[in-house]
C-alpha cells in the first residue's frame, strides 16, 4: 500500500510542521502544498484520492470537476464550516465533503473576550490610546449584569454557555434544534431580552442573514451583537444601519461578509473605504478583527490529527486504497 492518500493544499509552513509530525505516528506521507488549491495546481495531487483544503478559497464547481477527473473521491476541509465548498456541486459529481472538529474553547474563549471588550469600551480606548488620547470613555458594564444569548448551541456555542457560567450572568440559548439544556428559550425571547447577543450557527441557504432588519428591530437598543460563526450570518446593511441609527448599541465582528481578499493579508495603503470593514469600524462601538477565534496552537494541532484521521477513515470505509 502507498502512503500517499493525502494531497494538503494552502498549507502554511507552521501546519507543515504538524502534517510532518503527525503523519509519521499514522503511517502516512502526504503532500503538502503552500499554494491554495485552483484548476492549474490540482495536478500536484499526484494521485491522492484524498485533498484538503484551507477555508480561505472558495471550492467552485470548476475546481471540483477537475478533482474528480483527477480521481479525488474525498474532500476535506480543515475548518468546521463548509460554506466555501460547492457542497451540491460535489455531491453530483460523487466527491465526498468532510469537515474537521477542533478545540470550542478556541472560539468560545475568544467570543467571550470580545463581549467583555466591548461592555468596557475597548474599540474607542485602543483607538484614543493609539492616538495618545488616555482620556477615560463612558464607563463599563459588568458582564454578571447582563442576559446574553447565544444563538446555535452546537459544540462550539455550548463552550461558550460554559464558561459564561463562571461570570454569574443570565443565558438564554436558541438552537434550531431544541435541545435538554436549562438556558434553551423561543428565539424572539432571546431577540428581546439579550443584552448581547452571539452567533454560532452554521451558514447555509437557512441561516444566510440569519440576523437581518426585522430581527435587529426587536432587540434592545442598547444591545451588542457578537459574530465569531460566518459574515453573512448577518445582514451587514441592515446591521450598518441600525448602528448609524442607534437602534443597536455595538457590534464585534470576528467574521464579516466580503472578508475574502482583505482578511489575512496587508493592505496597508490600500484604499479600502467602500469595504464594510471600514464602514462599521468608524462606529465608536465597533470592534473587527480578521477571523482568529480559532486561531490557536491547539486548534491547529486538532485540525491536522482529524485531517488525517478523515482521511483514513474514508480510505478504509470505501476501500479505496492503493495496493
Amino acid at each position: 500500500m502507498q502512503n500517499r492518500i493525502l494531497t494538503v493544499y494552502g498549507c502554511a509552513p507552521e501546519e507543515e510542521a504538524v502534517f510532518r509530525q503527525m503523519s509519521s505516528r499514522f503511517g502516512v506521507s502526504p503532500l503538502l502544498i503552500r499554494e491554495p488549491i485552483s484548476q492549474e495546481a490540482i495536478g500536484m495531487a499526484g494521485g491522492s484520492r484524498c485533498v484538503s483544503v484551507d477555508h480561505k478559497t472558495a471550492v467552485t464547481k470548476p475546481i471540483l470537476y477537475a478533482l474528480r477527473k483527477a480521481g479525488v473521491q474525498y474532500l476535506s476541509t480543515r475548518s468546521a464550516g463548509v460554506d466555501h465548498i460547492d457542497r451540491e456541486s460535489a455531491r453530483a459529481l460523487g466527491i465526498c465533503v468532510g469537515n474537521v472538529a477542533y478545540s470550542p474553547d478556541s472560539v468560545a474563549e475568544y467570543t467571550v473576550l470580545l463581549m467583555l471588550m466591548l461592555l468596557r469600551h475597548m474599540p474607542q480606548i485602543l483607538q484614543r490610546c493609539a492616538a495618545q488620547d488616555f482620556r477615560l470613555p463612558g464607563r463599563g458594564r459588568e458582564l454578571r449584569e447582563m442576559t446574553v444569548g447565544i444563538v446555535g448551541a452546537g459544540r462550539i456555542g455550548r463552550a461558550v454557555i460554559d464558561k459564561l457560567r463562571g461570570f454569574g450572568c443570565r443565558i438564554l440559548a436558541f438552537d434550531r434544534h431544541p435541545q435538554p439544556f436549562p438556558e434553551y428559550a423561543a428565539l424572539e425571547e432571546v431577540l428581546v431580552q439579550s443584552d448581547i447577543l452571539s452567533l454560532h450557527l452554521p451558514l447555509s441557504a437557512e441561516t444566510y442573514h440569519f440576523l437581518n432588519a426585522d430581527r435587529l428591530r426587536k432587540m434592545k437598543r442598547t444591545a451588542l451583537v457578537v459574530n465569531t460563526g460566518r459574515g453573512a450570518l448577518i445582514d451587514t446593511k441592515a446591521l450598518f444601519h441600525a448602528l448609524n441609527e442607534k437602534t443597536i448599541g455595538g457590534a464585534a465582528l470576528d467574521v464579516l461578509e466580503g472578508e475574502s481578499g482583505i482578511f489575512y493579508r496587508d493592505c496597508r495603503g490600500k484604499d479600502l473605504q467602500d469595504i464594510w470593514a471600514a464602514k462599521l469600524r468608524a462606529f465608536p462601538h465597533v470592534l473587527i478583527t480578521p477571523h482568529t477565534a480559532y486561531y490557536t496552537g491547539r486548534a491547529l494541532q486538532d485540525c491536522v490529527e482529524n485531517t488525517l484521521i478523515n482521511c483514513l477513515q474514508f480510505g478504509k470505509e470505501s476501500e479505496a486504497w492503493i495496493k
